[in-house]
């Protein structure tokens, strides 16, 4: 993440959350997202990862309602190699999207 907690997009588009992620910034991302037809994914490892990441869906959910857009979520686990060489499980979060 960068210092102004910019939203992090990994090489499979896959939005990384971090525990000090932007609520509205990550909202915004999934919000666009939906826009252009996509159906993004977020990454979370940690419990405080997964509460912004939650966050940030309930907040897109108020940005995409004008336009009787409903998100919901599927949860899945995928294994993240870390920059030390360990692996972690992260929580995955699949936006399903419902107009």
């Amino acid at each position: 993440m960068s210092e102004d907690h910019a939203v992090d997009v990994d090489d499979d588009g896959v939005l990384r959350v971090s525990g000090s992620s932007n609520t509205s910034k990550l909202a915004a991302a999934i919000a666009h997202a939906v826009y252009k037809g996509k159906r993004p994914s977020l990454r979370a490892v940690g419990a405080g990862a997964v509460n912004q990441a939650v966050k940030a869906l309930a907040v897109a959910q108020s940005f995409v309602a004008s336009r009787a857009i409903v998100l919901s979520f599927r949860v899945g686990f995928s294994t993240v190699s870390m920059p030390d060489d360990q692996t972690v499980t992260a929580i995955v979060l699949n936006v399903l999207v419902e107009e």
